[in-house]
């Protein structure tokens, strides 16, 4: 029974952290209005970092514009960082997010 109920409790925090990073959700919702790299940061980082950028299991990034460059924020985005993944967005993706973020002060 305890061998049981340990597996359905790893399967389930498994699943519940994979559908976490990455996922999102397809609705038009618009956080912090910023059109398109607000809507790919919906769906590509609202996981992690909070769909009002206060965070989670990644960083608060309400006032990060205030602290790194838009080229440093694009480089942790191709490079990853601590826990975060390399090249979650890429491309031109990741310069609308990386310039959407840097303006946040």
């Amino acid at each position: 029974m305890k061998k049981k109920l340990l597996g359905f409790v790893l399967g389930t925090s498994l699943v519940m952290g994979l559908a976490a990073c990455g996922g999102g959700s397809d609705t038009n919702k618009d956080t912090a209005s910023g059109g398109e790299a607000a809507k790919i940061f919906d769906q590509k980082c609202s996981g992690c970092h909070g769909g009002d950028l206060k965070g989670g299991m990644g960083p608060n990034l309400t006032k990060i514009g205030s602290t790194l460059s838009k080229d440093d924020i694009l480089n942790t985005i191709k490079n990853g960082k601590g826990a975060m993944p390399p090249n979650v967005i890429q491309g031109d993706d990741a310069d609308k997010v990386a310039d959407w973020l840097a303006a946040k002060k």
